[in-house]
């Protein structure tokens, strides 16, 4: 797809979006090297209504700003002190709706994500979970707000097919209410490489 086909992509929900993810390949680029991976498990979120999103507030700070487009942008971010994690921009401007990766195959540059991700104890680990898939393409908080450029650093081959997939609830989400069924957000590639084990949330203490 060009980058204008791209971006129309990604124009939609994030609901909409991000089961037609899988199967698609996302690229980033450094002076070591090019990772890519192809994309076995992600997660919608959207903006106030969604108890899950970064921007359920409804209003942009420096850290979420991306989140509310427009579409074609990543938002990365910084969890448990130790993770980025990989989200891409979809929507229209304002809308705050973007789908997490959480999870893929590596399918270019294995020996520099194997370098990065040392602790994996085989290929199939390489990516599975955000962390692990921020870490294995070599992201960095830097990277939040940056345009998907088939030239630059960040790049994403969309699928030609569908892929058959699975939904459920997001993994490790509070405030979902019950057993998360209402946001049955998660949709992942059955017995895709780098799919991880659902965790449900803990109630956030007060």
């Amino acid at each position: 797809m060009t980058p204008d086909a791209v971006r129309e992509f990604l124009s939609r929900p994030a609901t909409e979006v991000a089961p037609e993810l899988l199967g698609s390949v996302v690229v980033v680029r450094s002076e070591e090297g090019e990772v890519a991976v192809r994309l076995t498990e992600v997660e919608a979120y959207l903006g106030p209504d969604d108890p899950g999103s970064h921007a359920r507030s409804g209003v942009p700070t420096a850290r979420t700003a991306p989140m509310f487009g427009p579409a074609g942008h990543v938002y990365v971010y910084f969890t448990y002190g130790m993770h980025t994690c990989l989200n891409l921009v979809c929507g229209t401007d304002g809308q705050a709706t973007g789908a997490l990766l959480r999870g893929g195959e590596v399918v270019r540059g294995h020996e520099l994500a194997r370098g990065r991700r040392r602790g994996a104890r085989t290929d199939a680990g390489l990516a599975r979970g955000p962390g692990n898939f921020g870490q294995a393409l070599g992201l960095s908080l830097d990277d939040s707000g940056a345009a998907l450029d088939p030239e630059g650093r960040i790049w994403l081959e969309v699928a030609e097919h569908r892929v058959a997939h699975r939904s459920g609830p997001r993994v490790g989400v509070s405030g979902e209410g019950g057993d998360g069924e209402r946001f049955p957000w998660r949709f992942w590639e059955p017995g895709g490489v780098g799919v991880s084990a659902y965790r449900p949330g803990k109630p956030r203490s007060r």
